[in-house]
């Protein structure tokens, strides 16, 4: 029969500040990349990433960092039923670093953290009895409050005929027999959790470990008598990690070599960073292991999801989707160091995006020249009628989902930032208006290291004037300015939305927007998002679509734009565009801002008025895609 969850991870979560300078000490880090940690929270998000419904018990504190915990879990796929939200404590912290392939300097601020703060009482029997399986970490059977919520969630588990496993996650700071600087240590023998830790082997269907962490549960740091003495204890199958000489499986009795156990594939990688590996590679045993594979094939999954890991920045940020790691198995290792595959790259990014957009459907108001230009304006009133108009793309979305907006940052900056955790779709212009060869706004700065201080829900969104009889030294330049952007925006974690209109260049035929398409494609630049003029016939449509397809199969998709249209003009575009799967809505402005705006700087129209004529456009226009998509359909 089956369940709602595959598996519930038990134990810790934190935020992780990883240093961006790498090579430095930790003294020495002046900026921090931000992710989620813990080794059950970063099993629970490698596990999701392949497919498998992974939920994940743990405490996180009633603020920021604990908040940001729970989103990003909810963005990740995985089941937060489990999330404890605890007033009294905070989330837990840690900040690490990446000195060379040896050193990984960590910090753990986890005094009285809030997943130390997790009691019997936590766990619930119908949420255990939800899934297929309960994995807890060692961690967690270092205190005794922790220890006794871990222990009630296996013994119901096996009550339930439930798989469990272990990862036995060995830090010795977190046992209490090594000093807070000492966060990299991964071994000090310890008799008290030695004796702890078996204990409760029994319990498990599965333990994974390095041999240091099969040394602290043996005893021994002979690794062959300490997996007999984990034996002695428990019939789980052992997992014994041995770096870079792979993994290898033991089901029954201990052999005297490693080497007899059962192995998979490894996969020759340059090792960059350590830490989040071992979680990369109990997810993709997890996969194996609760899908029915053999162990050659599971410890395969694990290896790999491993090696992605060790050669990238930050723990689940650098674990493979499902459909990632079926690429990697069948096109194979181009070169070692994998974050700088590009290939490979373009297929974490796109197959790793979070959010549902399947319908976009856009309120367009970054327009500034326009504007600009009106009677009456000022940055001032400028300013007040962005808010306005993000007041009436507010009303019109009331807290649903698939809808959008295009605001600036020079007029629009209060809206834009009002914007941002609404749910709302957000689109930010970057190119200086009307500029041919395209230009970028001041803001960006000459080396475009402003996108750092963007918000990341942020799209950056680049309007390009080209046309395929463009002369070469306008289409190089143009073609290099659009690859530094693209490439800015990836290095920030921004999604990227290209708007081409050859139509203002020159004549324009059913292939023309597809040659630029490809043009861009051929310069190594792939869009989450396009955004495309209203074509007039279904060929150019399947042409643009099929120029797409062909060179990026996992794109976002495509919004149309409106170029000041009436109503009418725009259905019909509409009713063309849908029968275009891979056109998800539309980014329309001054058919739903333009009157609105001319009266309201003259002062001819109140603020209720104009938001009450553009949520009713904007709506009009809504109900007219979602009619055409309908029809379409």
């Amino acid at each position: 029969m089956s369940k709602p969850l595959d598996l519930i991870t038990i134990g810790r979560s934190s935020v992780d500040l990883y240093g961006d300078q790498i090579g430095g000490r930790l003294e020495d880090m002046g900026s921090f990349a931000k992710y989620i940690g813990g080794s059950p929270t970063n099993i629970a998000c490698g596990t999701a990433r392949l497919g498998m419904k992974s939920a994940v018990i743990t405490g996180v504190g009633d603020e920021h960092m604990g908040r940001y915990i729970r989103e990003q879990l909810m963005r990740e796929g995985v089941d937060v039923t489990g999330v404890k939200t605890d007033p009294e404590r905070l989330t837990a912290l840690v900040l690490l670093g990446i000195r060379d392939e040896e050193q990984f300097p960590l910090i753990f601020y986890r005094e009285n953290c809030a997943d130390m703060g997790l009691t019997v009482e936590d766990i619930d029997p119908d949420f255990i009895r939800s899934a297929r399986a309960v994995v807890a970490t060692g961690t967690h059977l270092s205190h005794p409050q922790v220890e006794a919520a871990t222990l009630k969630a296996l013994e119901i588990a096996r009550d339930a005929g439930m798989q469990t496993a272990l990862d036995i996650d060995y830090r010795p700071n977190l046992w209490g027999v090594a000093g807070h600087g000492d966060g990299e240590s991964r071994f000090v023998e310890s008799a008290a959790v030695t004796a702890k830790l078996q204990s409760s082997l029994h319990l498990f269907d599965l333990i994974v470990g390095t041999e240091e962490e099969f040394h602290i549960a043996g005893g021994s740091t002979d690794t062959i008598a300490a997996l007999r003495a984990v034996r002695a204890v428990s019939d789980a199958v052992l997992i014994c990690k041995r770096g870079a000489a792979g993994a290898a499986a033991f089901e029954g009795v201990i052999p005297d070599s490693l080497d007899d156990g059962q192995t998979g594939p490894g996969f020759p990688i340059e090792v960059f960073n350590v830490l989040g590996a071992g979680d990369g590679f109990m997810s993709g045993l997890l996969k194996g292991w609760l899908d029915g594979e053999d162990w050659p094939t599971a410890l395969k999954y694990a290896n790999a999801c491993g090696a992605f890991a060790v050669s990238r920045h930050g723990c689940t940020p650098a674990y493979p989707s499902w459909e990632e790691l079926q690429f990697f198995f069948n096109r194979g290792i181009t070169r070692p160091d994998l974050r700088n595959d590009a290939e490979l790259e373009q297929v974490h990014w796109a197959t790793n995006r979070h959010g549902d957009w399947s319908s976009v459907k856009t309120f367009a108001f970054d327009h500034r020249a326009q504007l600009e230009e009106m009677a009456g304006y000022t940055p001032e009133k400028g300013a007040a009628f962005k808010e306005l108009c993000l007041d009436a793309a507010l009303q019109v979305q009331n807290g649903q989902g698939g809808f959008g907006i295009l605001c600036d940052n020079r007029i629009g900056r209060s809206a834009l930032h009002r914007a941002t955790g609404t749910g709302l779709w957000i689109g930010r212009p970057t190119e200086l208006p009307g500029s041919r060869p395209v230009d970028f706004e001041p803001e960006l700065g000459e080396d475009l290291g402003g996108l750092r201080e963007w918000a990341r829900e942020n799209v950056v969104k680049l309007l390009v004037f080209c046309h395929p009889d463009d002369d070469d030294k306008t289409r190089k330049m143009q073609v290099a300015r659009v690859k530094r952007l693209f490439t800015a925006a990836r290095r920030n974690g921004l999604e990227f939305l290209l708007e081409i209109i050859p139509s203002k260049v020159g004549p324009v035929h059913g292939e023309t927007s597809a040659t630029l398409i490809g043009m861009f494609y051929d310069a190594g630049i792939y869009p989450d998002w396009w955004k495309l003029e209203p074509f007039r016939t279904e060929t150019a449509w399947s042409n643009a679509v099929a120029a797409i397809e062909r060179n990026d199969p996992r794109t976002r998709g495509i919004v149309v734009l409106g170029l000041d249209a009436p109503e009418a003009e725009l259905a019909a575009s509409f009713a063309l565009a849908a029968k275009q799967p891979l056109v998800k809505g539309f980014a329309v402005g001054r058919t739903i801002f333009g009157d609105a705006a001319r009266a309201w700087m003259q002062g001819e129209m109140t603020d209720a008025e104009a938001v009450d004529m553009m949520a009713t456009r904007y709506a009009r226009l809504c109900e007219i895609w979602d009619t055409a998509r309908e029809a379409a359909t």
